[in-house]
């Protein structure tokens, strides 16, 4: 059985014991889970004490999990999977404060099917961003006592399709919010600079995902009717053809989007649709972070479906 192992920490603003007594009590799990969030309709089922609760969904399959040890610096959990395959897991939480902080280390250690054993660095990886996701929103829940993060599970809609002025960039998962905002931030200067009209919302085009190579190839765009004889020698005109999409909604900040990623994703393994893979994902864009708080900000994640 091929081993895996994930590990993932961030440092929390609240005391040693606040965290772990909060994280000894499934009852608290629900609103920060990076895969509940993704089906609210999952069925959970805790003990009195809150050291055990099982679930079930379509999307999060089925399992169970219980507290197995406790103490003042660590956490233990055994997981077990019951679908979509059955295995099982070491879970656990470490503590480590330092004044007014604490840092806190996720770690999981399980095994795959056999039948998966090519599938073992992606899981990895996959199930590390998962850990991220959940210890961000852990940390608002836990510093704020609210996450700004929420799903709208918006379902069919038609993208009428669009010109736009492009630019295109190769990049690591790690620096697109980077590389993004650059983009951004010089198509709008551009478009302001040459009194260019959009003719509808922005958006980015997600042409390649290569997890195991660390790399996310993507085009920023802004819909205009007409071509600018001007462009700059890295943008580009191209234009998106009328399609049918299934569609996330995210609200708030943009750290979190990628709950609407997985979500949508899940979907797509779940069969709740049927993917369209001659055309891209898009994340569209309803408002700006340059005007709008980020508690507030809203974008969709549209896959493309036949």
């Amino acid at each position: 059985m091929p081993k895996m192992n994930v590990t993932k920490s961030i440092t929390i603003n609240a005391p040693q014991q606040k965290i772990k007594e909060f994280l000894a009590d499934f009852h608290n799990w629900k609103n920060w889970s990076p895969w509940l969030i993704c089906e609210p309709e999952a069925t959970i089922n805790y003990a009195d004490d809150g050291k055990y609760y099982k679930w079930e969904g379509n999307r999060v399959g089925s399992g169970e999990m219980k507290v197995t040890a406790e103490n003042d610096n660590r956490i233990d959990y055994d997981l077990t999977f019951l679908k979509p395959w059955k295995s099982k897991a070491k879970v656990a939480f470490n503590f480590k404060e330092e004044d007014s902080e604490t840092k806190v280390n996720w770690t999981m250690d399980s095994s795959l099917p056999f039948f998966m054993f090519w599938m073992k660095k992606a899981m990895e990886i996959y199930v590390g961003m998962d850990y991220d996701r959940g210890l961000k929103m852990l940390k608002e829940e836990l510093e704020k006592g609210k996450i700004d993060s929420a799903l709208e599970f918006v379902g069919d809609t038609n993208f009428e399709g669009c010109n736009f002025i492009g630019i295109k960039t190769s990049t690591p998962f790690s620096k697109i919010g980077d590389a993004m905002t650059k983009d951004f931030s010089d198509l709008h200067e551009y478009i302001n600079k040459n009194n260019i009209e959009a003719s509808g919302l922005p958006f980015s085009e997600y042409q390649k995902f290569n997890i195991l190579k660390d790399k996310i190839v993507y085009v920023a765009g802004v819909p205009t009717n007409s071509k600018p004889d001007n462009l700059p020698e890295n943008f580009f005109f191209g234009s998106l053809p009328k399609m049918k999409m299934h569609t996330v909604r995210h609200k708030g900040t943009y750290d979190h989007i990628g709950n609407a990623w997985t979500a949508i994703m899940m979907m797509e393994r779940n069969k709740e649709f049927k993917k369209n893979k001659k055309a891209a994902p898009l994340e569209i864009y309803h408002n700006s972070p340059e005007n709008t708080a980020p508690e507030d900000l809203v974008a969709d994640i549209s896959m493309p479906i036949l």
